[in-house]
C-alpha cells in the first residue's frame, strides 16, 4: 500500500504545482508523488487534479516526470505477483481506436494455445471503445471479480479478462475516468503513465502493446505513435520484463462493427473465422508477438497454422465461452448471437454517389457513436450497449448511389437525420480505383 504523506509532502501545495506544471516548468519526483497520494487518498479534489491533467495535457512531462508519474501511480495499491501462475503469462493492451475488438479475439485464441493470458482492463475512453464495456455486454459476466478468483481462473483455465481493481493502480483508475471526462486523452505522458502502472502493478512482465495512430486513435501519427512507443520501452527498461510494441494505423475503424454488443458479436464471428481482413491482420500479428515473448520459436508461417488451427478447431471459442462462463455469463448468448438485445431503431445510410472509397474517418463515426450513446460524455453516464454502427462499405470497396453505406443502431429518432450526414461526411467517395491499406505498420 502507499506510504502516508511525508513531513514535506503535507508542506507541499498542490496549488503552486499545478501552476508550475501550467508554465511548463519540470516537477521534482515528490511533487509529483505528491499529487498521486493526495489524488488518491481524496485529500485533492476532482477540480483540482483536472486542472493538473488538463497542464500534464498541455504541457507535456519529460522522461524522468513521466516515469516518476509511473511509479507513483503504480505503487499507489497493492501489486500483484503472477509468477505462483507460470513464468509464461503474456499481456496484451491497446492505446485504443475505434471499432477495436482485437483482445476479445486474440485472448482466448492464445490461452487456447497453452500460453496463459491475465488482462485487466479499462472501460471507453473518449472515442475509443473499452474491453470492460464490452465484456460487461454479455448478459451476468462480472468483470469486478475478486484477485484469488481472477488468479485461479488463470491457473485453472488459463485466462481471466476483468475490470482494474481498486486495489491496483487505484490512482490511474481515477485518472483514467477523470480524464475520459474533460478532454485529455491524447497526451503522451498520460497514456505511458497509465498503461505502465497498470501493468507493473498486475504483475505483468510480458507484454504485446498495440499503438494505434490516426484519425480515431490518441496519435493523430506514427511519429507519436513511435515516441509513445519509445517512452513506454524506456519506462521498462532495467525491470527485467519483457515489452513488443505493434505500429498500426486507425484512419478508419476496425472492423465492421462499432459499439458494445455489435462489437462482442463481431468478435464470437471472427473466432469461428469469420473476420474482416484488417481485424485478421491486426489478430495475428499481435498473436505472433505474443507467442514469441513466450518463448516459441516456430517460423511465422507455423505460427500462423497454430492460430488459424486454434480458430477452426472451435479451440478458441470454446475458451472463449469457458472464461466467460467462469466469470458468471450467461453463455447461452455467445452460443445463439439473435439473443442479445438489438437497439429499437436500425436504419440504413445510403449513398448519394457512385464510385470507391477512398477515406472512412475513424474520427467521425467515433463521434456518431458517442452522439448515439455507445461511449460516455462524462465518466458518471451511462451506455447503451445496444446502440452503434455497423459499416458495410470500407476503403477500397465500390460504392454505387443508392447502396448501403452503414447501418445506425439507435435508441433516439431525434438526432437520427444528423447522425446520417455525420456518418455520410465520414466517407470520401472517388471515380478511381483505390487500393485497401495494410494496418500493421512497424514492429518496435
Amino acid at each position: 500500500m502507499i506510504n502516508k504523506f511525508t513531513k514535506e509532502g503535507e508542506n507541499m501545495n498542490i496549488i503552486e504545482i499545478i501552476d508550475k506544471k501550467r508554465l511548463g516548468k519540470e516537477l521534482s519526483n515528490d511533487e509529483i508523488k505528491y499529487f498521486i497520494e493526495g489524488y488518491t487518498k481524496n485529500k485533492i479534489p476532482d477540480y483540482q487534479a483536472a486542472a493538473f491533467i488538463m497542464a500534464v495535457c498541455i504541457n507535456g512531462m519529460n522522461e524522468d516526470e513521466i516515469i516518476s508519474m509511473t511509479t507513483a501511480m503504480a505503487d499507489s495499491g497493492e501489486k500483484l505477483d503472477l509468477s505462483d501462475i507460470s513464468d509464461l503469462v503474456v499481456d496484451k493492451h491497446s492505446t485504443g481506436g475505434v471499432g477495436d475488438k482485437v483482445t476479445l479475439i486474440v485472448s482466448p485464441i492464445i490461452a487456447s494455445l497453452g500460453i496463459p493470458v491475465a488482462k485487466m482492463s479499462g472501460r471507453g475512453l473518449g472515442i475509443t471503445g473499452g474491453t470492460v464495456d464490452k465484456l460487461q455486454s454479455i448478459p451476468a459476466y462480472r468483470t469486478d471479480i475478486s484477485i484469488d478468483e481472477f488468479k485461479n481462473n488463470v491457473k485453472e483455465i488459463g485466462i481471466s479478462l476483468i475490470s482494474q481493481t481498486m486495489d491496483l493502480a487505484p490512482a490511474d483508475k481515477k485518472i483514467y475516468a477523470l480524464r475520459d471526462s474533460i478532454a485529455a486523452v491524447n497526451s503522451i505522458p498520460l497514456i505511458a503513465s497509465s498503461i505502465m502502472s497498470k501493468k507493473i502493478a498486475a504483475g505483468t512482465n510480458k507484454i504485446v502493446i498495440d499503438i494505434t495512430y490516426g484519425s480515431g486513435a490518441f496519435m493523430k501519427n506514427k511519429l507519436q505513435a513511435k515516441r509513445l512507443a519509445k517512452c513506454m520501452k524506456e519506462i521498462w527498461k532495467g525491470k527485467d520484463r519483457q515489452i513488443c510494441c505493434v505500429i498500426s494505423k486507425m484512419d478508419q475503424p476496425l472492423g465492421y462493427s462499432i459499439g458494445n454488443i455489435l462489437e462482442v458479436i463481431e468478435a464470437v464471428k471472427a473466432l469461428h473465422g469469420e473476420m474482416k481482413e484488417d481485424v485478421q491482420e491486426i489478430v495475428f500479428e499481435i498473436c505472433i508477438q505474443m507467442l514469441k515473448l513466450a518463448g516459441r520459436k516456430e517460423t511465422r508461417s507455423q505460427l500462423e497454422k497454430e492460430i488459424w488451427n486454434a480458430i477452426n478447431s472451435g479451440k478458441a471459442f470454446d475458451k472463449f465461452v469457458q472464461m466467460a462462463q467462469r466469470q458468471g455469463a450467461d453463455v447461452s448468448y455467445l452460443y445463439d448471437l439473435d439473443k442479445f438485445e438489438k437497439a429499437p431503431i436500425i436504419i440504413p445510410v445510403i449513398s448519394d454517389k457512385s464510385g470507391y472509397v477512398k477515406e472512412l474517418s475513424a474520427e467521425k463515426i467515433g463521434k456518431v457513436s458517442i452522439n448515439l450513446g455507445a461511449g460516455r460524455k462524462n465518466k458518471e453516464e451511462e451506455i447503451d450497449k445496444r446502440v452503434g454502427i455497423i459499416l458495410c462499405k470500407k476503403i477500397g470497396d465500390r460504392v454505387e448511389n443508392g447502396e448501403c453505406l452503414a447501418y445506425i443502431h439507435a435508441n433516439n429518432s431525434e438526432i437520427l437525420d444528423s447522425q446520417i450526414d455525420a456518418i455520410k461526411s465520414a466517407y470520401k467517395i472517388v471515380s478511381d480505383v483505390v487500393n485497401s491499406e495494410k494496418v500493421v505498420d512497424e514492429i518496435i
